[in-house]
């Protein structure tokens, strides 16, 4: 499958017929938009579009509109072959707030490199209950300094309700959590997504990412799936690369942050 077969089938399966990614999520289409609405603790925002010049800045505000009127900030996930070609200089214009660029690389699962080996005294172990998703939340919190709180939410619920669904891993050191990552598996489709690999300061540099990149990959194609899509960081991207990983192209998320109006004097 050349480039823009691929580019196009990851439209059509994974955005433009996206499926809600997780308990309390729903999945929306609407006005050449698809957005996911998900309740406190998920993601809100939009996946896919299909806008022209002439209906971009309206449809921009009817999603600004309807998510405001829900009381939630949300993002619009932006690709860089997304149409109209100034998306991402209207989006701004409407108060969005661009994040940093991410590559979106494929890897066919039969082409990757999956020889990673882990440092002596590192063990993978899976999650499958509330101590490995806590171990999970506290990898996040020290590898990317954010808040964890929403992971522990989302990962907890997805296990409970569709554990098929998700692969959740963890580096032990001992007792001690000093990587993870999960793999979110989309049913009927080839792909499986990488999401959330990060290891904590101290044990980076180590192959401890690649090994766990690997460890889903084996994972993803003993359930029969082809394709593993991850948003890669400029960090990631040269690691993934090396194991078989190829761009597609650029995402960058811009966020919408619901402002609270004052009532009047």
């Amino acid at each position: 499958m050349n480039h823009a077969e691929l580019l196009a089938l990851f439209d059509h399966d994974l955005r433009a017929g996206a499926r809600p990614d997780g308990p309390g999520a729903r999945v929306e289409r609407t006005g050449g938009v698809v957005r996911q609405v998900a309740s406190a603790g998920g993601w809100n925002g939009i996946v896919w579009s299909a806008l022209d010049e002439a209906g971009a800045d309206a449809a921009i505000a009817g999603q600004i509109g309807h998510y405001t009127g829900l009381g939630l900030d949300f993002e619009w996930k932006l690709y860089g072959h997304d149409r109209p070609a100034d998306l991402g200089r209207r989006l701004r214009a409407a108060g969005f707030t661009p994040g940093a660029e991410e590559t979106l690389m494929i890897g066919d699962v039969g082409a990757l490199a999956l020889d990673a080996e882990l440092p002596e005294g590192v063990r993978v172990v899976p999650v499958t209950d509330p101590a490995g998703v806590d171990h999970v939340a506290d990898v996040h919190e020290k590898a990317f300094g954010a808040d964890s709180s929403w992971l522990r939410h989302q990962l907890l619920a997805r296990l409970s309700a569709d554990p098929d669904t998700v692969v959740a891993v963890v580096a032990m050191a001992g007792g001690q959590p000093v990587s993870a990552a999960r793999m979110e598996l989309v049913p009927g489709t080839p792909f499986a997504g990488l999401w959330g690999g990060g290891t904590a300061p101290g044990w980076r540099g180590r192959g401890i990412y690649r090994s766990l990149v690997a460890h889903r990959a084996r994972a993803a194609a003993a359930r029969g799936y082809r394709y593993l899509q991850v948003d890669a960081s400029s960090e990631s991207r040269p690691i993934l690369e090396r194991l078989g990983f190829a761009a597609l192209t650029t995402t960058t998320p811009y966020v919408y942050t619901t402002q609270e109006v004052a009532p009047p004097l």
